[in-house]
């Protein structure tokens, strides 16, 4: 199969999308398929992989988002050859799949990855918290009727997006994660180089240091398990707009020998730093399938979470880790037992590791492989209209 995988961004910008991409391309390559990544970006970054293809776009400041409605001709003519396509943002690139692929009878997959509804709250705390659901409910029903498929990645968000009034077919495929770095680590970081004693309880989140990630609130609850406890550290990795203001709050609250801020780091050197924590945190409320998550509990950690979709559907409250309320003295009394007991958080991480096995990518892969075969079965026959022939001809005349 020629794959078509559309996507706002791509590396350098790292995100836990872009990682789904970047995976999922590899295992379906390895699968004996052709995979061409279309995006936005500056045409003259050098790629370690083939086939991405990028149209110019507007820099959005240095968010590493380009803005663009249109993709350029190349990319066009290439993207008409595909045999399907898997769009992976509702805006933007999204609209444009749909403008293109529909006309010439190209099946159109999407995955939903993101709480968009949530990223209103987060990212515009002036409006309502009811314009988000508002503006969602508007366009999202529209948007993904027009595609053949709608992937949700967990229960939990099938769920949110009918509640939404998504009323498009709906299948639960969670993104697969390669498991085997973070099973066999070969080359785990040094905590002393981080000024962390081996006898501490590191405590470890791993992701954007954004607004929609919770992370003052993760802060807060560290502050008030670190007066009871003496022995426990707090690592962020990550980096992200709302790093200064962290560190200042770190300051105020007299952390700052107890919590780390590592700054960007490559995915690739993410198992190494996983496999010198005791636990993982987060506090993020608008996760759709935590990537992170998957990769902790594949390391042999419990986590600890909040209760909201994807979240709640990838932890097993007291058996992979710990499930709590958006409560602040609850969220803290689960953390203090995940640094007390030290036997239940050793058998809550065995239990994580064994049950991370359902997303590993390769079984994934296969599934996915088969839901795209589906689709291009679905889109052959009758459905080839006279208009759609007649686009095809025009494609190939205009050279």
């Amino acid at each position: 199969m020629k794959i078509g995988m559309v996507a706002n961004n791509y590396k350098p910008y790292i995100s836990g999308v872009t990682n789904v991409i970047s995976s999922s391309k590899e295992f379906l390559e390895k699968a004996g398929h052709e995979v061409t990544v279309f995006t936005f970006g500056d045409e003259s970054y050098q790629d370690g992989e083939p086939n991405i293809i990028r149209s110019p776009g507007l820099p959005i400041v240095d968010t590493g988002f380009y803005f663009n409605l249109n993709f350029n001709r190349a990319a066009r003519r290439l993207l008409y050859t595909m045999d399907i396509v898997h769009a992976h943002h509702p805006f933007l690139s999204g609209p444009l799949v749909l403008h293109y692929c529909k006309p010439r009878n190209i099946p159109i997959l999407f995955t939903n990855h993101t709480r968009y509804d949530m990223y209103f709250q987060a990212y515009l705390p002036f409006l309502p918290d009811t314009f988000g659901e508002a503006a969602m409910r508007a366009y999202l029903p529209v948007f993904y009727r027009s595609c053949d498929l709608v992937v949700a990645p967990s229960q939990g968000i099938c769920a949110v997006l009918k509640n939404l009034g998504v009323d498009a077919p709906i299948e639960v495929i969670p993104n697969g994660v390669d498991l085997v770095p973070y099973q066999n680590q070969k080359n785990p970081q040094d905590r002393l180089q981080f000024g962390i004693p081996a006898d501490q309880v590191l405590l470890m989140y791993v992701g954007r240091l954004s607004p929609e990630k919770n992370i003052t609130f993760l802060l807060r609850a560290f502050g008030g398990t670190a007066e009871a406890f003496d022995n426990i550290h707090l690592m962020l990795v990550g980096d992200g707009p709302e790093r200064k203001d962290l560190e200042e709050l770190v300051q105020q609250m007299g952390l700052i020998n107890r919590v780390s801020f590592t700054g960007a780091v490559p995915y690739s050197e993410i198992p190494g730093y996983l496999a010198i924590a005791d636990a993982f945190m987060t506090a993020s409320v608008t996760e759709v399938h935590p990537l992170s998550i998957i990769e902790a509990m594949a390391s042999g950690l419990p986590v600890l979470g909040i209760i909201s979709p994807g979240v709640g559907d990838t932890i097993e409250d007291g058996v992979t880790g710990f499930l709590t309320t958006h409560d602040l003295a609850a969220y803290t009394a689960k953390m203090a037992r995940l640094v007390s007991e030290h036997e239940n958080r050793r058998k809550m991480g065995e239990q994580a590791q064994l049950a991370s096995q359902i997303y590993d990518i390769r079984r994934t892969t296969r599934t996915m492989i088969s839901v795209y075969e589906r689709l291009i079965r679905s889109s052959l026959g009758p459905k080839r209209s006279f208009r759609t022939r007649l686009t095809r001809v025009l494609d190939n005349w205009r050279g």
